[in-house]
């Protein structure tokens, strides 16, 4: 293993070591690692180096890792490539040197949370011509490790250390780690100023109360910024427009498929294009969070190509990308193939790929189109088509044909969801039905029949112009993992609600009047609940003020002095 993996971190100020008691906290709030994966005629792939030198990645993980890290089909070309991939965790949860109890999870839209269980990797793959190499050329790719889906921000931070890293090699890898581990942490809502290598690079981290569709403000505050800084409008939104320029007349059978959680496989030319829509497909149901699996980039090498490739049962709830054309005889049973070539920014409308049945997709030289039976539930929107042709003939930016395009997406998402909120709220118990003494009352359940019933009257008509079978298309969301997980998720927070509201109701009650006919049992009964009620409040979070809970820390002090002194002291021991 190389020198450096083996190198100590230095020792930091006292004021940093204070601010992150652990080493290497504040750079395990952005990455877990980074690794440089290179190509050894003898080994094929293998990974000279992992960075910081303590971080322990299985070696599955690093068999991964290392396959991921180099475009899997030979394109032949030169140069400096960048792609994106996802990866399952093996090996069980692992002591992180970042201490977070979810207070970023709690506050960070859903669609940005931390993962848990897979990691995401950014990868910048160098291939130029090298004589000094037996092979003849230079083949290194240097990778980014990290929990967060930030594509932006680790993606710009790659094209400023990537082509320094592979002039100056390990001292400057080392010199960016160190810089990244006096980043202040990602805090929901927060602008943070971000230096590295003498450029600073300025974001926004989204927050869960941000109103969908905004824009961060483009300029921050400067004052002491010199040099000015790099501003990322998003660290984590892609230019939709340029991703989908192929398919924009079939974005709403994409939306469609993706909301319903079908099993897609996106083959691409490259890595970047493949990486590139997986992710601006999964994108395209925010504020909704996309809850089935997703692979920007997969390989034939990856430890989940025999569960992928099976014929003996139903493919999975996955968007997967793939670039090796191996890929279109093996996964030719999926239901939804999507085949994009190149793209390329021209001045006119892109070509539009056709749909066209599964039995056509045969020869390895498939032509670009969707390859599906599916009938979409909800007509075409062709004023979107006609909005963004106007804007191909205006010249008008990349950017603002993206943020149209993500705005009729969030439209449609809206219209789509808005009934589904207003029944699940119905289901919330009265808050005059909230009792002190008693257990709160329960949510009623999810009675899909008579969330259907509401939408002659309150329908996503009401806020969207578009005709078709929306009542099918609910039926059908109803057994995706998209609806699962949107009904949990609700019902948590509905739940920790409950909980919150029985407090407050509790802090209200007059408890001395409550205590006067009651026996020691029932008093002592009462402060082992309302402990129990207060520990779980802390633990979860709940939405209650502190105010509130202090005040129910006085009720119970006030209960237990109202007992024997010998209970007295068996309860304040307790």
């Amino acid at each position: 293993m190389d020198a450096l993996s083996r190198a100590r971190p230095r020792p930091r100020s006292a004021a940093a070591a204070a601010a992150s008691p652990l080493p290497w906290a504040r750079f395990s709030a952005w990455l877990e690692c980074v690794c440089v994966v290179t190509f050894d005629l003898e080994l094929g792939q293998a990974m000279e180096l992992v960075y910081p030198y303590d971080f322990r990645l299985t070696e599955k993980e690093k068999t991964s890792i290392c396959y991921l890290s180099f475009p899997d089909s030979y394109s032949g070309g030169l140069g400096d490539t960048q792609f994106s991939f996802r990866l399952r965790q093996s090996g069980g949860q692992r002591t992180a040197h970042y201490e977070d109890d979810g207070e970023y999870n709690r506050e960070a839209p859903l669609t940005l949370q931390r993962e848990s269980a897979h990691y995401f990797g950014y990868v910048y793959f160098r291939q130029v011509k090298d004589s000094s190499m037996k092979r003849g050329y230079f083949q290194k790719s240097l990778v980014l490790v990290s929990r967060l889906p930030y594509v932006n921000l680790f993606q710009s931070l790659l094209q400023l250390i990537a082509p320094e890293y592979f002039d100056k090699l390990e001292p400057c890898l080392e010199a960016v780690c160190n810089e990244i581990d006096q980043w202040p942490p990602p805090v929901p809502g927060q602008t943070l100023n971000l230096p590295v290598m003498g450029v600073v690079i300025q974001v926004r981290i989204p927050s869960r109360v941000d109103k969908p569709g905004t824009s961060p403000v483009k300029q921050f505050n400067q004052e002491n910024l010199l040099p000015a800084p790099m501003v990322l409008p998003s660290i984590h939104e892609l230019d939709l427009f340029r991703c989908f320029q192929p398919v924009l007349i079939h974005i709403q059978m994409l939306w469609e498929l993706v909301l319903l959680g079908e099993p897609i496989v996106v083959m691409a030319p490259s890595p970047t294009v493949s990486s590139e829509m997986v992710m601006a497909l999964t994108s395209c149901l925010a504020p909704l969070r996309y809850c089935c699996d997703y692979r920007p980039y997969f390989t034939i090498h990856d430890s989940e190509f025999k569960e992928y490739t099976t014929r003996t049962q139903a493919p999975p709830n996955i968007v997967v990308g793939v670039t090796n054309p191996f890929f279109i005889k093996t996964l030719q049973h999926w239901p939804h193939i999507l085949r994009v070539g190149e793209l390329r920014m021209s001045g006119d409308l892109p070509k539009q790929v056709k749909v066209k049945k599964l039995t056509k997709l045969k020869t390895l030289d498939t032509k670009p189109g969707i390859y599906t039976s599916y009938k979409t539930f909800l007509h075409k929107d062709k004023t979107l088509i006609k909005r963004l042709l106007k804007g191909i003939q205006r010249k008008r930016p990349s950017e603002v044909q993206s943020a149209l395009l993500r705005r009729h997406l969030l439209e449609l998402t809206q219209s789509f969801i808005i009934p589904l909120e207003h029944y699940i709220a119905s289901l919330m118990p009265l808050q005059r039905a909230i009792t002190p003494w008693k257990n709160p009352p329960q949510i009623r359940p999810f009675r899909q029949d008579d969330f259907m019933k509401t939408l002659e009257h309150a329908g996503p008509q009401l806020t969207c112009v578009l005709k078709g079978d929306w009542l099918g298309l609910y039926r059908r969301f109803f057994k995706s993992p998209n609806f699962d997980g949107w009904y949990r998720q609700r019902h948590k927070e509905m739940t920790q609600k409950l909980e919150a509201l029985h407090l407050e109701a509790i802090c209200e009650a007059n408890i001395v009047a409550w205590m006067k006919d009651k026996s020691e049992v029932e008093i002592v009964d009462l402060v082992l609940k309302l402990r129990e009620k207060l520990v779980r409040a802390r633990c979860q979070h709940l939405p209650v003020k502190e105010e509130t809970l202090q005040r129910v820390g006085l009720y119970i002090d006030t209960v237990i002095n109202s007992l024997p002194e010998d209970l007295q002291a068996v309860l304040h021991h307790h």
